[in-house]
This record gives C-alpha cells, sequence and structure tokens, in this order.
C-alpha cells in the first residue's frame, strides 16, 4: 500500500499543473453562463451562456479523463514498484524531467542522502556529467521503448538501462565490476587521497576521501582547517563525523598538481626522526643527495628498482637512458633547474624490461639541500609509444619507397629505352654493343633494388597463381645447394598430401632463398638447414606476437637452422628494413623485410623463434587453396619473342618525364605508329578539341602534376568511348590506378618497361 500510495502521489504530483488549467478553464465557462443574466441583448445573452457551459462541459469531461489516466498510471507505477521492490540493483521510477518518485530498497541503501532529489543528481558521484547520459538514453527509449549503455565509473564498469512507462521511466542501475582490493589506480586505495592544483581547486578525491568527509568538496580549505600543508605533519580534517588529527603526505606532479594523502595514526616525535614515515609512502620515492647518491629509498621504490638498497647506492648503478649524464641531471635539480620536466629511464637491475617516469622536487634537510624522486612504472606507456614509433618510421620509411620507387623508375625507365634504341642501330659484332648490353643488365638491377624496396611496404606488383610448394622446392633445391655451399647440409621434408597455395612465384622463390642465405650465414661452422612443409587445420586463431591468424586450413613452410640464434629484445626488429645484425658489407637488411612484405602481401604471416646458441626457425603460413587455375602466361612471358610487325595507329602519348615521353615517342614511330605528345592532362584535352583527330590508343602516366591520367581519361572517353588506354606509372598498380576497373578498354604497364614491353603492349591493346 506504501508503495501504491507513493507511486500515486508521483504521479498527481506530475498532473498538477493540467489540473490547475482545468480549474481555470472550468471557472471561465461558469463566469461567462452567469454573465449571460446581466446582458440586455438577449440574443448575445444566449450565445454567451452556451459558450459557458460548452467551455465548462469540455473542463468536466477533461478533468474526469485526467483523473482515469491518473489512476491508470498510478496503478502501473504501483506494479512496477512491486516488481522492482525487492531487486538487489538499484532501480528508480522517475517523470520525465528526470525527478525520482521510487527508489527500491537497493538504492535506499546505496544511495542514503540522495532521496527526493533528481536522477542526475542521485549519479554525479558515480561517473562525470550523468545528465548528458540520461538525457540521450531518455531520449533513446522515447524513440524505441528502453535503452541500455555500459558506462566506466570510478568504481568499476556499470550497466544502465531504462524503459518508458506512462507518465515517466523506470531505470535500473546494474553492477558489473566493482572496485575491488587489487583494482589499479587511486580510486583503488583504501588510503584517503585527492588531487588538488596549484590554486587550491580539489580536480579529484578517491572513494575513501568522499567517505570520509562525506561527499565532494571544492577546495582544500573545506577538507582542512590549518591550511597551508607541510607534508609529513599533522592536519586537522573536517570529516563527516568531526574533526579529527592525521598524518598528511603530499607528493609535488607535473603543471603545479599537488597529490595529497591520509595516512593512518598519530605523528610521534620518534616516527618524525625514523624512515618508517617515509617508507610507508603508498608511492616508489627516492631520496637522493646532490652528488648522486641515494641515501634513502621506500618500500615500494626499492620492490620497483628489484634493489634492497641496504646501504647508500649510486643513482647509475639503478637507473639508465637519460641521454646525458645522471650526476649533471641531479646537479641541475639540486640547484631548483630543471625539475618541473619528468624523465623517463630504464631500470637496471630489474629482471625483466622496466621503465620509470622519475620526477624530481627539492627540499631542505638540515640547512641542505634534498631532491625527492617520485618514480611511476613508465613500461606500458614505453611499450605503447615504442610501437607509435614504429608505425610512424614504417609509414615514413613507406612513403618514401614510393617517392624513390617513381623516380628511380623514371630514370631506369629512361636509360634501359634509349638503350634499347642503342642497340637496335649495333649488332652483336659491334665494339660498343657489350658496353650497351652492360648498361642494360645494371639497369635490370637497379629495377630489382627499387622493387626490393617496394616489398616490404608490401606494394609491389604481384601475379599470384596457384603453386604447389612441393614444385617450387624441388625446382630450387639445385640453386639452394650451390648458395649453401659445400659445409652446410639442405634436407627437405614434404607432407605428402600437401594443398596448394596461391602467390607469386617469383616473389615466393626470392622469400625461400633469404631464408637460406640467412641460415647458412648463421652457421659460420657448418651444420644442417631443413626446409619442412606441412599441411595444418586450426579450428581455433592462433594468436603470438601481437598478431592473431585466424582459424582455417594452412600450409605451413618452416625454415631451421642450427646456427647462433637471435637474441630475444632483438627479434622484434628483425623484419624492420635496413635493420642487420651482420658486419658492415655483409647485408643490406633487406632480406628479412623483403620476405616479410611479400608474405603479407600473400596473405600469409612469418613467425620465428630463436634461442641464441640453439638456432633459430621461420614458420611462414599461407591459407590452403583448393581451386585448380590454368596457367596464364604472363606479359614477360610474352615480351620474350615480341611481334615485329609495323604498326598502324594514332597515338596520343602523355607523360610528364621529358626524357620518358623522348624515349616512348621514338619507340613507338620506329614501329610505324603515328605520335601525338603531350606534357600533361591540360594539354592532352586540349589536343583532342580537334574532332577530326582520330586516335586509336592513350598511352598516359597516371601520376602527373594537375589532373592525373586515370581523371583526363575519364574526361576524353565521353567523346571518344572507344579509344584503348595504357596506364604508364612507376608506382604499384594497387596504389596508381585504385579505379583503372572503371576505365574500360585499359592495361597497366608498370615501370621501367622496355622497348618491346612499350610496343607490344600497344599492338596489344590494338589488336
Amino acid at each position: 500500500m506504501a508503495l501504491s500510495a507513493q507511486a500515486t502521489d508521483f504521479t498527481i504530483q506530475n498532473k498538477m499543473p493540467v489540473s490547475v488549467k482545468l480549474i481555470y478553464l472550468g471557472l471561465f465557462g461558469v463566469v461567462l453562463f452567469l454573465a449571460a443574466f446581466f446582458v440586455p441583448d438577449p440574443v448575445f445573452g444566449i450565445l454567451l451562456m452556451a459558450a459557458g457551459a460548452t467551455i465548462g462541459f469540455i473542463a468536466l469531461f477533461t478533468k474526469l479523463g485526467v483523473i482515469k489516466q491518473t489512476r491508470a498510471i498510478a496503478k502501473i507505477h504501483s506494479t512496477v514498484s512491486a516488481f522492482v521492490a525487492m531487486d538487489a540493483s538499484p532501480s528508480f521510477v522517475t517523470d520525465r524531467d528526470g525527478q525520482v518518485g521510487y527508489m527500491n530498497d537497493a538504492a535506499k541503501e546505496r544511495f542514503a542522502e540522495s532521496q527526493g532529489n533528481s536522477l542526475a543528481t542521485v549519479l554525479r558521484d558515480m561517473f562525470a556529467n550523468p545528465s548528458a547520459v540520461l538525457f540521450r538514453m531518455q531520449n533513446k527509449a522515447v524513440a524505441l521503448g528502453a535503452a541500455r549503455e555500459d558506462l566506466v565509473t570510478r568504481r568499476g564498469h556499470i550497466r544502465l538501462a531504462v524503459h518508458q512507462i506512462d507518465g515517466g521511466f523506470l531505470w535500473r542501475l546494474e553492477d558489473m565490476g566493482d572496485r575491488t582490493v587489487n583494482s589499479r589506480g587511486a580510486e583503488g586505495l583504501s588510503l584517503p587521497m585527492l588531487t588538488a592544483s596549484k590554486a587550491g581547486t580539489i580536480l579529484f578525491m578517491n572513494d575513501a576521501m568522499r567517505q570520509l568527509l562525506g561527499g565532494r568538496v571544492k577546495t582544500l580549505d573545506r577538507v582542512f582547517n590549518d591550511l597551508p600543508i607541510t607534508s609529513g605533519q599533522e592536519h586537522e580534517v573536517a570529516g563527516k563525523d568531526g574533526t579529527l588529527r592525521t598524518l598528511v603526505a603530499e607528493l609535488h606532479g607535473a603543471a603545479g598538481r599537488r597529490e595529497i594523502y591520509l595516512l593512518p595514526g598519530a605523528l610521534t616525535d620518534e616516527m618524525s626522526s625514523s624512515s618508517q614515515f617515509f617508507d610507508n609512502l603508498p608511492v616508489p620515492m627516492l631520496k637522493i643527495s646532490p652528488s648522486g647518491l641515494v641515501v634513502q629509498a621506500n618500500r615500494l621504490g626499492r620492490k620497483l628498482l628489484n634493489d634492497p638498497m641496504s646501504k647508500e647506492t649510486e643513482l647509475g648503478e639503478l637507473v639508465e637512458g637519460l641521454g646525458r649524464s645522471l650526476t649533471d641531471w641531479i646537479a641541475d635539480a639540486a640547484q631548483d633547474r630543471g625539475l618541473k620536466r619528468p624523465e623517463v629511464l630504464r631500470a637496471r637491475k630489474s629482471d625483466k624490461e622496466v621503465y620509470l617516469q622519475v620526477m624530481l622536487s627539492r627540499i631542505e634537510e638540515n640547512g641542505e639541500p634534498m631532491l625527492i624522486a617520485v618514480l611511476n612504472d613508465a613500461t606500458e606507456l614505453k611499450s605503447l609509444e615504442a610501437q607509435f614509433v614504429q608505425s610512424q618510421k614504417m609509414q615514413a620509411i613507406g612513403q618514401l619507397a614510393g617517392g624513390i620507387a617513381h623516380d628511380f623508375n623514371n630514370l631506369l625507365t629512361a636509360i634501359s629505352g634509349h638503350c634499347d634504341l642503342l642497340m637496335l642501330r649495333h649488332d652483336q659484332g659491334d665494339p660498343d654493343y657489350s658496353d650497351l648490353v652492360q648498361i642494360d643488365q645494371n639497369a635490370n638491377r637497379a629495377a630489382s633494388l627499387v622493387g626490393q624496396l617496394l616489398a616490404y611496404s608490401r606494394k609491389q606488383n604481384l601475379q599470384p597463381e596457384i603453386l604447389d610448394l612441393r614444385d617450387i622446392l624441388s625446382d630450387l633445391t639445385h640453386l639452394l645447394n650451390r648458395l649453401v655451399g659445400e659445409t652446410v647440409t639442405l634436407s627437405l621434408s614434404h607432407d605428402p598430401g600437401l594443398h596448394p597455395i596461391r602467390a607469386d612465384k617469383r616473389q615466393l622463390e626470392q622469400v625461400l632463398m633469404n631464408l637460406v642465405v640467412n641460415a647458412r650465414d648463421a652457421m659460420s661452422g657448418g651444420g644442417e638447414i631443413r626446409i619442412e612443409t606441412a599441411d595444418v587445420s586450426m579450428s581455433q586463431p592462433l594468436e603470438r606476437d601481437q598478431v592473431k591468424v585466424p582459424a582455417g586450413d594452412y600450409v605451413v613452410v618452416k625454415v631451421i637452422d642450427q646456427g647462433a640464434g637471435i637474441a630475444r629484445d632483438k627479434q622484434h626488429k628483425i623484419f624492420e628494413p635496413f635493420y642487420t645484425t651482420k658486419a658492415v658489407g655483409k647485408g643490406t637488411g633487406l632480406g628479412l623485410s623483403t620476405a616479410y612484405g611479400i608474405v603479407k602481401q600473400s596473405g600469409g604471416y612469418i613467425f620465428v623463434d630463436s634461442e641464441v646458441g640453439s638456432g633459430t626457425c621461420f614458420t611462414l603460413y599461407f591459407p590452403a587453396n583448393d581451386k585448380v587455375e590454368a596457367p596464364i602466361k604472363s606479359a614477360e612471358q610474352e615480351t620474350r619473342n615480341p611481334t615485329l610487325k609495323q604498326g598502324e595507329g594514332v597515338i596520343l602519348l602523355v607523360e610528364d618525364e621529358a626524357p620518358v615521353r623522348a624515349f616512348a615517342s621514338r619507340a613507338l614511330r620506329l614501329r610505324g605508329y603515328t605520335v601525338l605528345e603531350a606534357e600533361n592532362a591540360e594539354e592532352a584535352l586540349k589536343t583532342l578539341e580537334d574532332k577530326a583527330l582520330t586516335v586509336d590508343v592513350f598511352v598516359t602516366d597516371v601520376i602527373m602534376p594537375g589532373m592525373d591520367g586515370p581523371s583526363w581519361v575519364k574526361k576524353a572517353l565521353i567523346e571518344r568511348p572507344d579509344v584503348k588506354v595504357v596506364f604508364v606509372s612507376g608506382y604499384a598498380k594497387e596504389d596508381a590506378v585504385d579505379n583503372q576497373a572503371s576505365v574500360p578498354n585499359s592495361v597497366f604497364l608498370p615501370k621501367p618497361f622496355s622497348l618491346n614491353d612499350l610496343t607490344n603492349t600497344v599492338q596489344q591493346q590494338l589488336h
């Protein structure tokens, strides 16, 4: 009955403004009805009487409807209240303005001091800006009938749910992970603490402090009766149950912030003169002399540094990595210089890699300057920073590789192209022919180097096909045996039912050769290199080295050696470009990074397992492929036997690099084509304004100043839809012509290309 009455009162109060309006409306009708008896004009009197009666009846019937609706809403609220009364989770019934009309027993127990307030006021100590969250959820409940959100609060995770009911909303608060003894951060401390600004404004209070004070306060003068605070001394605290005296520890952080802790017990003279107070501080701290000696370390400081420090210790024996002399750093701090900037150092004696953020504060002890170092474990932060730096570095090198590839491919196209033109005018008996062959071969070697640079960034052009690894390794065996030499034995082991994979044969051979050569170099005294293949079916995803391999069928290749091994702290760097452990002149550092890029671009994964002195195992995972594809004749195979028929047709050549344009135009004219040249897209479109001009093929660079190749070609094809297109670029196909599929009758020719590559591609487009 009490619940029903409470819900009824809540509803009637909610509807009261409407009731008042109806009363006023009824009174207005009565006034009109009575005024009719005092009007001399009988017709006007009858009209007033009718209007008054109508308004009165409308007010009466509306009032009856409101009473009926109010009772129905009260009944619903009573039913809802009875339903959630014994719920272990706090539940509330609110009106549309957020005013709490009902709280179940769990809510009353948890929010005893908040009854009668709005729900936003009740929840303000749990998370920041509750009004915005409640407003958002209430609007969603109005639209959908219900809403739910998971929120992170100072005490853990909560789930807040709301359901729309007639006349209001039902809210339910469910704890998903309350603060425990082992929870991290200041909120998990049983020790009362707060964070304040330099001006005394309180920025944060943990749960223990809020319970001590009876709620949240905004300034320090509401907490302490005897400001200013002196760290290590007793102070009076204005608690909710009266004034109490307690020890206060104050630590200074960045930007003038102050962390203030209330310590249990009274401060005696004996404690003041001993190390007990310092040792029990809840943060790792060191006391350092101006000469760099660690005079004292508290319990958490000794634990973090993994050193008992039973005697005075040089700071340099405990930490490293400042980038300058630790003695100079300490001396500057002792003279009140550089105190505002924290430094990140590495702990020397920890059994694992531990990074520390160190903040120095200057104090005076017996008239002599001393330094207090506050330590924070920054290992996770440093790890995230290293990952970010690594990502940025790889991105920067990838951009560099793309730029190098573009510029070098233009240069190599001009070099090898003009070399091809010269070789057409010299036969093999000519004394200059051998020099031209050398130029051509070295241009091809340079093109191969550019391909390596693009490989690790996964931007090289691949020609994937269905491959059987057993056939690949069988064909490679003779070459690999020559590579490993006489002191190293190469053995192969295959799964008899090995599935095929889809990859670029030439690139896959490059990966295997790189791994075998590295294995050979790691065994200076000889040994055995084993290459094993096997089918693996994984029902669960494989997670290792911060990589997740999805479940499925894979073909696994292992390259195992008995070499010197790779140190654990270097294993995460070996796939970086230009990183090598070999002596100067023994390697470029591109081998493993190239292998990594090729494997990843082929949809695979590569991992390394190594122990110093026990050898190394590289494991490659390739998705198994059951498809059988007919062998496709590659462009390279087609150009080995070029057709030397004279060409007929008009070619519009658009290339911003003058040497490349000069070579390409001469090459096409030698084959009998009519060539129109343009330096950029705008010039090409201007040439095409001549409607009488017939063009059979557009040969255009992709990346040019101003309008790019695909853009101008799409414009030109509106008026000339039957023209064929050849795109050329020094960038990889995937990056350069993302929208090539939308250009009909187009093909891609990567730079550097030879005279035969260009002329045969054009001829294939024409025929």
